[in-house]
């Protein structure tokens, strides 16, 4: 048996063991190793048609190794990448991207689909039985290691020892090469427009107990802010990040209630800073294992209430998603988008999220498009469940296709919103009878939601939604008549959508709506309404209404507090209403109005008032 010491050699002469016309697999994200990768470049005149194999890195050493700067002869780069390619700096080596479900990528390598007759790795130095420990990058590189023909690894002390499955012994490998530098380690990442917004609206669909993929791409502050609340959640990632150990360290994250892999944060590997990496040596509540485990719908499926939050690009009218590597960040944030996206929609009470910036950084383009270009799609629109912008948060499951535009119009940007709504009616997306003053919502108003327990049961109240129109015809289709009377003085037998969309087609600033919104989003029931009109005199008109089931359960008075919080943030001045002089429930409910309350009877009706400067 050969000895470490006997193993040991100069990088030049491990590289110098590759020859023409080989394939050389170069390991993963932060672990690339870099000492022996400006090797394989220095001696470039050396070698010809070699083809290098690895996972998409945007600005580390390997972008140098594109076929364009060595005319085709001395490299070739396969690239494994899940995103459309479309970014600016890609474009030129577009055609060396090889589009895969990373969970395949390992057997790629083990049946020698695609042939490894080399593989430059690094690892940690070996402990005393002679094992090398891959450190933050087991993903593909376990497998690329375990095939190749030769293997020469960096060994670098500032590797951190992971506990899991990236384990290689001396035995293996061919070549060492021990070299002392820093890993790799990504940017800061920019905030995205609106964050504020976008947390709030990703805590109200991230539940208590939730399994977590969070892809790159997210500033810590907004993640934070979102899940700063939250009990008992658990990690089965792509990646390890920062954010990570900051909210374990706070005790968020627990992994006690994940039902598979308990006690453990599961990963492929690690992308973020010095400190992330020091956190991960020997952490027993680490478990790094490759891709073909961690990113295997199947096994994601086998979590409690999986989540898969992704930061894409852009995402069009139908739900097709474009994803790419965000700017100032060293690597593709896309791998396992469509891996988890599927897994969490199988997983039982799970859910897959795809968060969007409305629009470029400098405001000149909407990432609401109208249809992604040939080649562009990253997830189909079958696999799109939750789409998240600044300006609210929509479920596209099981909706038609002009459901999905107008949908996806609602969260647009508002100064897209025209030109979208006239482009999707054009492509037949959005038919003609709908007019184009239902695309020119307002903001959406997220710091209204809460989720409240009432009955046992969790209840969102919420402003209300252009997709909530089918579901506010079926809420007074349900109606007793008796409330029905009350509320629409007078008998009434059909709904139709013309008639009810000043209910959810709304500005949320000259007329709001609020409802009590039973069940996951998208797939729920609307309990009760409650909004205002404004009218000339700088009031508000109400209405409210309950179903008969949930009356008696203090949901009226929880619509008419979100109500009055709107209102007054919209600067109205009080607020009034006109019933029937029988509907004692609404003087009741008025009367719990922390207001001076003006009342008047004047032929069978009954005229109630407040106003905001008149305390009671």
């Amino acid at each position: 048996m050969t000895k470490y010491s006997d193993k040991v050699v100069t990088a030049k002469q491990a590289i110098g063991s590759i020859s023409r016309g080989k394939r050389v697999f170069i390991g993963s994200y932060c672990a690339e190793p870099q000492y022996l990768v400006s090797a394989l470049i220095d001696q470039t005149d050396h070698f010809s048609d070699v083809e290098v194999v690895r996972f998409l890195n945007l600005e580390g050493s390997l972008m140098g190794l594109v076929a364009e700067e060595t005319k085709g002869r001395c490299y070739h780069v396969r690239s494994i990448y899940q995103g459309s390619g479309m970014i600016e700096g890609l474009t030129a080596s577009r055609r060396f991207l090889t589009p895969m479900n990373l969970y395949t990528v390992p057997s790629l390598f083990k049946m020698r689909h695609i042939p490894i007759h080399c593989a430059l790795i690094q690892t940690a130095p070996p402990d005393a039985f002679g094992w090398l420990n891959l450190g933050i990058s087991v993903d593909i590189t376990l497998a690329a290691a375990a095939a190749a023909d030769i293997v020469i690894v960096q060994v670098n002390p500032r590797m951190p020892v992971v506990p899991g499955y990236g384990m290689i012994h001396v035995d293996d490998v061919d070549y060492i090469v021990e070299h002392d530098e820093e890993l790799l380690t990504v940017y800061p990442t920019p905030e995205m427009k609106g964050a504020d917004r976008v947390a709030k609206l990703l805590s109200s669909l991230i539940e208590d107990g939730s399994t977590l993929h969070i892809s790159p791409g997210f500033t810590p502050e907004l993640i934070c802010a979102a899940l700063g609340d939250k009990t008992d959640l658990g990690i089965h990632s792509l990646m390890i990040l920062d954010v990570m150990k900051d909210l374990a360290g706070r005790g968020i994250i627990t992994n006690r209630k994940k039902g598979f892999n308990e006690g453990k944060m599961v990963a492929s590997g690690a992308v973020g800073s010095e400190e992330l990496y020091r956190y991960l040596d020997r952490n027993p509540a680490i478990e790094f294992r490759p891709c073909d485990y961690v990113s295997n719908p199947v096994m994601i499926a086998r979590h409690s209430k999986m989540t898969a939050v992704n930061r894409v690009t852009s995402v069009d009218l139908k739900g097709q998603v474009a994803a790419d590597g965000i700017a100032q960040n060293h690597f593709a944030d896309v791998a396992g988008l469509v891996d988890f996206s599927r897994g969490a929609a199988m997983a039982p009470g799970g859910k897959s999220i795809v968060v969007v910036q409305s629009t470029s950084d400098d405001g000149q383009h909407s990432n609401i498009v109208l249809e992604q270009a040939a080649g562009a799609v990253a997830i189909p629109a079958a696999d799109v469940t939750y789409v998240i912008t600044e300006y609210g948060a929509v479920n596209l499951f099981g909706k038609n296709v002009q459901e999905r535009a107008m949908a996806m119009i609602s969260i647009a940007h508002p100064d897209f919103r025209e030109r979208l709504f006239e482009q999707g009616r054009r492509m037949g997306l959005i038919g003609q009878e709908r007019k184009l003053y239902e695309s020119q919502f307002g903001v959406y108003p997220a710091w209204l939601e809460e989720v409240v327990a009432i009955a046992g049961q969790k209840v969102t109240l919420r402003p209300v939604k252009t997709v909530d129109d089918r579901l506010i015809q079926e809420h007074f289709y349900e109606m007793d008549e008796k409330d029905i009377a009350k509320r629409f003085f007078g008998r009434k037998h059909h709904f139709y959508w013309d008639e009810m969309k000043d209910m959810f087609i709304v500005d949320y600033t000259k007329n709001c709506s609020i409802v009590a919104y039973l069940g996951e989003e998208g797939y729920g029931r609307i309990v009760g309404i409650g909004g205002y009109f404004l009218e000339g005199s700088g009031a508000g008109e109400v209405a409210y209404s309950v179903a008969k089931d949930w009356q008696g359960k203090g949901i009226a008075v929880r619509l008419q507090q979100k109500v009055v919080d709107a209102a007054l943030a919209n600067g109205l001045i009080g607020l009034d209403a006109v019933v029937l002089k029988e509907n004692f429930s609404m003087l009741a409910l008025f009367k719990k109005l922390p207001y001076q309350i003006r009342t008047k009877y004047e032929d069978g009706i009954l005229t109630l008032k407040c106003r905001f400067d008149e305390p009671a």
